[in-house]
């Protein structure tokens, strides 16, 4: 199957970024507009979010939100054969703040967000930073399609490892130091065992994972945005969250995540992935573990 579609992928690639701009509109417009995907969703999540914006508001920012989705997959396949050139003139970041700590020897957990377009970030990121990039994925049940991803991915020096591999090989597999990145926004396997935080206003469950790799590997701690400039081309910007991950009692470096990636979220609002049900359980202050927000420092 790969030697099928990655031919046909490859191909497409070649075209001009004017001409499969026109296909991510033909694309926009069949997804909003004739079969509505995930549309109901979408506009839940955004009520949620906003509720202080009118519905024409809230319109806008899904109109947006499908027209960055639907570029981000034609960009994607652009940068199976993007030049080198092309792409340095197409991404920027501040990557001289996770640079400026390399001589420090540790490693860094890099949270970050279903934002627009991560594989912009994922290579740029690789292709920049002095600290090797090690992305846990979930593999495509496609293998054909799975390895054109991995491959892509892996151009610029990034390690790939599959979820089930994580657990097993992680130690085994990447270097001394590296930098983690995680989408630490992703709805957990189990809310009883989530970290349960206050997210647009609403209690909302996050992954304990993220936190407790960083504490248990004392890593430095950044948050990564990464948005849009102008069509195709995307900017990253990294902050260091903390250099010290055990002065955070338990849940309250999630916490702290959880305000990077809200101020992130309303900058940019059209930027997030809106098509995933954020907020399909209910908070049940009996068996749910609440962190408060506010409260974000161990001092004791």
């Amino acid at each position: 199957m790969y030697y099928i579609i990655y031919p046909i992928f490859y191909l497409l690639s070649l075209l001009p970024w004017r001409v499969l701009y026109l296909v991510s509109d033909a694309a926009y417009g069949l997804i909003y507009y004739v079969f509505g995907y995930r549309r109901e969703v979408v506009m839940h999540n955004l009520s949620i979010a906003f509720p202080e914006k009118t519905e024409q508001e809230r319109v806008r920012i899904a109109k947006d939100f499908y027209q960055n989705f639907t570029d981000t997959f034609i960009e994607t396949i652009k940068l199976i054969s993007v030049s080198d050139r092309s792409f340095s003139r197409r991404f920027t970041s501040n990557i001289e703040v996770i640079n400026a700590l390399y001589d420090t020897g540790r490693s860094a957990q890099m949270f970050t967000g279903h934002f627009f377009n991560w594989e912009f970030a994922n290579l740029g990121f690789s292709k920049y930073a002095k600290l090797p990039l090690v992305v846990v994925y979930l593999p495509v049940a496609n293998k054909g399609l799975n390895r054109i991803i991995v491959d892509l991915r892996k151009r610029y020096g990034s390690l790939m490892l599959s979820a089930t591999e994580f657990r097993h090989k992680f130690k085994e597999l990447t270097p001394p130091q590296y930098a983690l990145g995680l989408a630490a926004d992703q709805n957990p396997g189990s809310p009883d065992k989530a970290y349960w935080i206050p997210f647009f206003n609403r209690m909302t469950p996050f992954v304990p994972g993220p936190e407790k790799g960083a504490k248990t590997n004392n890593m430095i701690c950044a948050f990564g945005h990464f948005y849009k400039v102008k069509r195709g081309y995307y900017h990253f910007e990294l902050e260091v969250m903390t250099l010290s991950p055990n002065d955070f009692g338990e849940g309250q470096l999630t916490a702290l995540y959880v305000q990077y990636l809200e101020k992130a979220i309303r900058k940019e609002p059209a930027n997030y992935l809106w098509s995933h049900r954020r907020w399909k359980w209910e908070f049940d202050p009996a068996k749910h573990r609440s962190v408060g927000i506010d409260a974000t420092r161990n001092d004791g």
